[in-house]
């Protein structure tokens, strides 16, 4: 592969990092370097919120529905570039070709929903009484700076970005170092194609300290949003402490999927299945903790083991594709060790695959644990890799108790025929999103966050314009 060379976008134009140095990027799938990513510093960091501080004025003060307008421009020009777009994901992260594909038309969900949605931002009446008008108004916080994640680079550049430029606020991106190219490429084609003014949406790449750092200290970033660890989330949180400095904390999880016996295991088998190996097991919502109630322990554990069988790693349309990052495939691996000596069964997996064909990528086999209770690590800790773990119940009660037994409240899903005991069960689940009957279910539309060591504030859906701006009270004496 051309080894390419990825630079800052500050103020609409690539720009060189201030050091002059680099970070190598690899391919995932066969390990190779593919990309000279700018390594940032506080100086480009400094660069990029003046850009942004500049352009703040005059994007905040546009008629909302013109903001819109060049949202929806960009939804447009995402799909004209989406085979381009796809491949460059694709290269940086080893999805799957149908994965890689829907991930960039979810790109184009996020701003085409917000660019309808920059004029839904509306202030109240409050009535004082007579001899007084009161009333407020929804405003952007400013400088905004998006720190992301290399799961999923692009689709959460547009969760955090579309509804931030939607208020009326810019923004500065901080992606991964191992997946900076297609959120580089959605900025140039933004302000080269669309119409968005320069210095509104910029992009700085680099290592989270010398970049991610400055920017949540800087003292003209009004507001981060960060998707990532709980370690990392907590380094922000006490960066941002200091400054008094909102946040949108989304940092995973290790959630539980809740299979009673009623329900129909033709169904449920196949979704349990989808909700921990989607993206590799590489999602912070994975349904991690497969909890069986115990008459039908025995047969769901052998279906999923079953279903499991035949799928294969690779690229392409294999699967599972691989580990993003070297550092995940050896915590995986890791995790691997720390289930024998926990005394897991390997139902299926829980050995690295066999590499003929695989191009010295870094795979990982997908893996089913029986045997395990709730105390153990690979039941407590969040993998993010394709392995889960069946902890059997008895009753309702049980599985709620287990189900919320744990420092994490990202999401939770459950299996029934009773809708009744759906309807019970999701209001006792401590966790932000609850899917029935499915897993990984909702859209852009729908809102998304975490309790607990999940994180705080919440992205998607018209919840997430809230969160984006302060709200401003104005009382006058008539």
């Amino acid at each position: 592969m051309t080894i390419q060379r990825l630079e800052h976008f500050i103020n609409g134009v690539t720009s060189p990092p201030a050091s002059g140095a680099y970070v190598e990027g690899f391919n995932p799938a066969s390990g190779a370097v593919i990309s000279h990513v700018a390594r940032g510093t506080a100086n480009d960091v400094d660069a990029a919120v003046a850009a942004a501080k500049a352009a703040l004025p005059a994007w905040r003060d546009m008629r909302p529905i013109a903001r819109g307008r060049i949202l929806t421009e960009m939804a447009r020009a995402i799909r004209a570039h989406a085979d381009e777009l796809a491949a460059i994901e694709r290269r940086e992260t080893g999805k799957a070709v149908a994965q890689a594909r829907g991930e960039i038309e979810g790109v184009a969900l996020y701003f085409e929903f917000y660019g309808g949605l920059a004029t839904a931002l509306q202030g109240e009446q409050i009535n004082l009484g007579n001899g007084y008008h009161s009333y407020t108004r929804r405003e952007p916080y400013g400088v905004i700076a998006a720190i992301l994640p290399w799961n999923a680079p692009l689709n959460q550049a547009a969760r955090a970005c579309s509804p931030a430029l939607a208020a009326g606020n810019t923004v500065i991106a901080k992606p991964s170092e191992a997946t900076s190219g297609s959120v580089l490429e959605l900025a140039r084609i933004a302000v080269q194609e669309c119409g968005l003014p320069k210095g509104v949406f910029n992009v700085v790449t680099g290592l989270g300290k010398e970049v991610g750092e400055p920017l949540v200290a800087h003292r003209d970033v009004r507001k981060v949003a960060f998707t990532g660890s709980v370690r990392a989330g907590r380094e922000v949180g006490r960066v941002a402490a200091e400054r008094i400095l909102p946040l949108t904390l989304e940092l995973g999880g290790k959630s539980p999927d809740i299979v009673f016996a009623d329900a129909d295991l033709t169904l449920a088998a196949p979704g349990v299945v989808r909700g921990f190996l989607m993206n590799a097991g590489q999602v912070c919502l994975a349904g991690t903790r497969i909890l069986v109630e115990r008459s039908i322990h025995d047969t769901l554990v052998n279906m999923l083991a079953e279903s499991m069988r035949t799928m294969r790693a690779g690229s392409g349309d294999a699967e599972i594709g691989p580990m993003t990052t070297r550092g995940q495939y050896e915590k995986v691996q890791e995790y691997y060790e720390i289930a024998r000596a926990e005394g897991a069964t390997a139902m299926i997996g829980g050995a690295l695959p066999d590499p003929h064909g695989l191009d010295g990528g870094w795979y990982v086999s997908p893996t089913l644990y029986a045997g395990v209770t709730n105390h153990m690590r690979i039941a407590r800790e969040e993998i993010f890799g394709p392995v889960a773990c069946v902890i059997p119940f008895a009753t309702e009660a049980e599985a709620i108790e287990i189900a919320n037994d744990t420092e994490y409240g990202l999401g939770a899903g459950l299996w029934t025929r009773d809708l009744a005991r759906a309807h019970r069960v999701a209001a006792q689940l401590d966790a932000g999103q609850i899917y029935v009957n499915e897993y990984l279910a909702g859209g852009v539309e729908t809102p998304l966050g975490g309790y607990k060591s999940s994180g705080y504030g919440r992205e998607k859906g018209l919840e997430a314009l809230h969160h984006y701006t302060h709200v401003k009270c104005v009382t006058i004496k008539l």
